[in-house]
């Protein structure tokens, strides 16, 4: 059975292992950027938000928009609502770069989810892929670079550790990360266990308005959606038709 999160986590920390630039450097001239975007406060809309995700394709769905050009892509999500965007930048496992963050980012206004150097708003930390210690200094560093982090889980285990390093935007992922089968219930059934406090985002797996609708019933604040997005003819509206739906009570 395939391990994607797995090799993908290898790849990364081979190449973070082989990066000698110091980090002194790094975290000052990530002090010196432009001041990052409000993404939390993106997705305290009224009713559903969307992150909506730009990506040629995935690893286990193949191409998904090879030919798609980012700042196109990112008008048209800007034009079915959407409050945030996730870029992805991995060329091996995504066909991303970072210009098309850069490129999605100018285009759209809208903040963006990735690393500060790249000129992002909003980091992704996957508790799945660190151990506690990493989980906490990774947040901590975000909120030093006024960063905010969404922190993705995929089962209760994920979720305790999340909220025991005070998680307050948190993810949960209905795609198994070591196989990227989906699970469309999984969302719902983690919902009541977020506290009321934090924002929370369902990911992977929404198919149309019927999910979104759901899951906003559910009590989730925003979705992430990217493959359905990127199959629609009509990107801007297959968007609209997500986001908006009133937000249950958790």
């Amino acid at each position: 059975m395939p391990t994607y999160l797995a090799d993908i986590l290898a790849s990364h920390r081979a190449r973070a292992a082989a990066d000698d630039r110091s980090l002194s450097d790094l975290l000052q001239r990530a002090a010196l950027a432009p001041p990052p975007r409000d993404f939390a406060g993106a997705l305290r809309g009224d009713g559903l938000s969307c992150i909506a995700e730009i990506k040629r394709r995935s690893p286990s769905r193949g191409e998904l928009a090879p030919g798609l050009e980012p700042d196109l892509v990112a008008k048209e999500y800007v034009a079915g609502g959407a409050a945030c965007l996730s870029v992805l930048t991995d060329v091996d496992h995504f066909g991303g770069s970072p210009a098309d963050l850069a490129s999605a980012r100018q285009a759209s206004g809208l903040p963006a989810l990735r690393t500060r150097l790249m000129g992002a708003d909003a980091v992704l930390l996957i508790v799945a892929a660190l151990d506690d210690d990493e989980l906490r200094r990774f947040a901590a560093r975000a909120a030093e670079l006024g960063l905010a982090a969404l922190v993705e889980v995929h089962d209760e285990a994920d979720l305790e550790r999340a909220q025991a390093a005070g998680s307050r935007v948190v993810g949960v992922n209905q795609r198994d990360l070591r196989t990227f089968e989906v699970d469309h219930e999984r969302a719902c059934a983690l919902a009541r266990r977020i506290p009321a406090g934090v924002l929370a985002v369902a990911e992977s797996g929404i198919r149309g308005a019927d999910d979104a609708r759901r899951l906003a019933e559910a009590g989730y604040d925003a979705i992430l959606v990217g493959e359905t997005l990127l199959r629609a003819g009509d990107r801007a509206g297959a968007l609209r038709s997500m986001v908006g739906h009133p937000v249950g009570v958790r």
